[in-house]
């Protein structure tokens, strides 16, 4: 079973401007439209079985309606789109919104420090990740810089450190390989940690748009095994962030590398499997 643990998509109606915006913002090119349609043709090409959509409020305002949607989407796509929660720093009352989609089902929230202007330490997101992991979700973060968003870092990895140490043993996902473009600090400092790693837009190479500037190259394959070596095969979950990079060229990629059977199907979902309780 392949399980894609970190994806995007965007209501039918928004969904076209959202992509194109997004695309020029980052100057990387999309693998799918951003709908849900459009990643479950991507899925059926590259043999995904199960994508695991991760929306990310940029308002407190956003939070509820979000999230009523995103159980609208799991009802309807049970079995191969499975949505996480969102939520959002400001927020006025983040424990009972977190109760509310836990009971409702939800595995896990999104967080994007980036997007939502606030560092991963700061109260207000310690407060949403302890009361998070009281109800028993999985959290997932963007961590490390964001293509967008050139110089910014509200979620390094020393960031991630102190998170842990303060709320304790919780599910708790790092995306883009524990911080994105700080993969020598994640080496460093996270290893003895719980801590998950999704490997979305951090291997191989950026499918960039015409007439863009070439952006730093991510993880070769020499470093997503040293990756494996450090934190072990089961703490890496294969993530593609669809549309951004393409599920197939991110599935032979994986494939490719000399680890055993075990380790890469472990990796492709079993870890996810195991983590989302299916």
């Amino acid at each position: 079973m392949i399980i894609d643990f970190h994806t995007h998509t965007f209501p039918d109606r928004i969904a076209d401007s959202a992509i194109r915006q997004l695309s020029l913002k980052a100057g990387i090119f999309p693998h799918s439209d951003g709908t849900n349609a459009g990643l479950l043709r991507s899925m059926e090409k590259a043999g995904v079985d199960l994508s695991v959509i991760q929306p990310v409020a940029t308002s407190a305002a956003q939070v509820v309606k979000v999230n009523d949607a995103s159980l609208r989407l799991n009802e309807q796509y049970e079995g191969r789109l499975l949505s996480f929660a969102c939520m959002h720093p400001d927020f006025p009352n983040p424990a009972e919104e977190l109760r509310r989609v836990r009971e409702l089902g939800f595995k896990g929230i999104k967080l994007h420090p980036v997007y939502q202007g606030v560092d991963l330490t700061d109260i207000r997101m310690l407060r949403i990740i302890g009361a998070a992991a009281e109800q028993g979700l999985i959290v997932l973060t963007h961590a490390g810089y964001d293509i967008g968003f050139p110089g910014e870092v509200h979620c390094s990895p020393q960031m991630c450190l102190q998170v842990v140490r303060e709320i304790g043993d919780f599910p708790f996902v790092l995306a883009h390989m524990g911080g994105w473009r700080q993969w020598d600090q994640v080496l460093e400092l996270l290893a003895d940690t719980g801590v998950y790693l999704d490997c979305a837009f951090s291997m191989d190479e950026i499918d960039e748009l015409p007439g863009i500037p070439r952006q730093p190259a991510m993880l070769d394959a020499e470093k997503m095994l040293r990756f494996i070596h450090v934190f072990g095969a089961d703490r890496i979950l294969y993530a593609s962030d669809s549309p951004w990079t393409d599920q197939a060229k991110s599935i032979a990629f994986l494939s490719e590398l000399s680890i055993t059977d075990a380790e890469r199907a472990a990796i492709l979902g079993g870890n996810a499997a195991h983590l989302l309780k299916l």
